[in-house]
């Protein structure tokens, strides 16, 4: 059938930066730094400071807020006594901050979604959101946004992103739910005798400090090699369950969602966002992630409704595994349903009463033909029809090739599979082959605009392109099949 490649490149840009914590060493080493910036003369370190504002402003939207935020963790961690110079603990803070190229590797793995805000859009248009994967030093991947809008006659515009590009440090005071939260202690097998005290004195909902202190009233003469381990436990379950939120005088295509977390601390992969209704008309962004930190996968829960404020959670349940999940656009049946590639190797149809917690599973499709005999799974979120659901989908082939498919879901119930494609919907052309990770093309979710699905792929993990196709082809392929 007839797919529309259109002539956009979301190209990986090695000049979109964010500054870090830069850690020296050790508290020893820290500390060396801090006595010889201050055996510095007030005139070196006012014309230092100076030239590094001048310097480092036009790639950072607040440089000098920058400095006194590293400066004041970089004495924390060192135990050093404050200096009474302002201006000697910025330039100290820039010594503690490093840029990282957040793209110097690639920028791929896109999904879009219909933006939250649709005011002054003409009509006939919509204005989107997309993810991408960004790809960094050292492959540690976080999540960019981009804007655009899709018009008539498959005209996809994308809107310039700012030259900024800024980070969150997790929210202090984020409330944590009690239940969820020892429910999921239970399933890591952390919940223990030795815990018992701690979550006695924690309320129905918790912070983190309220957590931190718990721990230290239950711990006694150093608490012994067994506390160590349920305490560090219980403090990774919480730290990889927060929340960021941006100021909103920052553009979206300027917000950064990297790695805070111990699970994330490899990276944060794949997002597949999808745009959720519940029956009461209320609507929240859902996305599906991958946190990584070097030796598992640990499936993760994106919440938004503005893009702004972000929440962050874990997965829950016996059916939590692998990559590759994505959330259908609304309830069936009063439950929520989820694509899966729980087993890595095929799809299955998870359902749950509670978005977080998923023990409910059933196989769906399994490799059919030879472009998936390797491996089949979902590119992202189910697009309704009148017909059934459309799941994109991607399969593995001789020489680990990607290509890109579709299923056809029953409308009500959507562990039926109604049709199929025998032939990839897309392959990578002569010109999309070569890449970080050659001849793989990849989609985290479509868009639906009118009779058009609006396509975003990654082409070898490299870079982005936007394909379009006519949904009633698509539906008339599907059901020959």
């Amino acid at each position: 059938m007839k797919v529309t490649r259109l002539p956009l490149r979301l190209a990986a840009d090695p000049r979109r930066v964010i500054a870090r914590p830069f850690v020296i060493g050790g508290a020893a080493r820290a500390r060396a730094v801090i006595e010889r910036v201050a055996a510095l003369s007030d005139a070196e370190v006012t014309s230092m400071l100076t030239a590094l504002v001048v310097d480092y402003r036009q790639r950072h939207r607040d440089i000098r807020g920058i400095f006194r935020a590293n400066y004041a963790k970089a004495i924390a961690a060192a135990d050093a006594p404050p200096d009474t110079n302002p201006e000697r603990r910025m330039l100290l803070g820039a010594y503690f901050t490093h840029e990282y190229s957040l793209e110097s590797v690639a920028l791929f793995n896109p999904s879009m979604v219909a933006h939250p805000d649709q005011n002054g859009v003409p009509p006939g248009h919509v204005r989107f959101v997309m993810s991408l994967r960004a790809c960094g030093e050292g492959h540690i991947s976080s999540i960019e946004l981009r804007t655009g809008t899709v018009g008539e006659g498959d005209v996809v515009a994308l809107d310039p992103a700012t030259k900024f590009a800024l980070t969150e440090s997790p929210v202090d005071d984020a409330l944590y739910d009690k239940n969820t939260y020892v429910l999921k202690l239970i399933e890591m097998k952390g919940h223990s005798p030795v815990a018992e005290p701690i979550l006695e004195l924690l309320d129905a909902q918790f912070t983190i400090s309220d957590l931190s202190l718990a721990i230290e009233r239950c711990r006694v003469n150093g608490g012994g090699t067994h506390f160590k381990e349920v305490v560090d436990v219980m403090l990774w379950l919480a730290h990889s369950n927060y929340e960021l939120e941006f100021s909103p005088a920052t553009d979206i295509s300027e917000r950064v969602i990297f790695p805070v977390s111990e699970s994330e601390s490899r990276g944060i992969e794949d997002a597949r966002f999808v745009r959720f209704t519940y029956p009461d008309g209320q609507v929240v962004y859902y996305a599906t992630y991958t946190a990584y930190n070097g030796f598992r996968v640990l499936p993760q829960l994106i919440e938004t409704t503005d893009f702004r404020h972000f929440k962050m959670s874990t997965l829950n349940g016996r059916c939590v595994q692998n990559k590759g999940m994505a959330l259908f656009p609304r309830k069936l049946g009063g439950k929520f349903l989820m694509a899966s590639r729980l087993d890595g190797e095929n799809i299955f149809l998870l359902a749950s009463d509670n978005v977080h917690f998923w023990n409910e599973s059933k196989l769906v499709y399994a490799p059919k033909y030879p472009w998936e005999f390797v491996q089949v799974g979902n590119c992202g979120s189910p697009i309704e029809t009148e017909e059934g659901w459309i799941l994109l989908t991607h399969g593995v082939g001789p020489m680990r090739q990607y290509w890109l498919g579709a299923l056809l879901l029953d409308l009500e119930d959507p562990s039926k599979v109604i049709g199929d494609l025998a032939e990839p919907l897309l392959a990578p052309n002569t010109d999309e082959r070569d890449g970080y990770v050659p001849n793989v093309v990849y989609s985290c979710g479509a868009l639906r605009h009118g009779d058009r699905l609006i396509l975003p792929y990654a082409v070898s993990d490299s870079h982005s392109s936007v394909a379009t196709l006519s949904i009633t082809e698509l539906l008339a392929k599907l059901r020959r099949s």
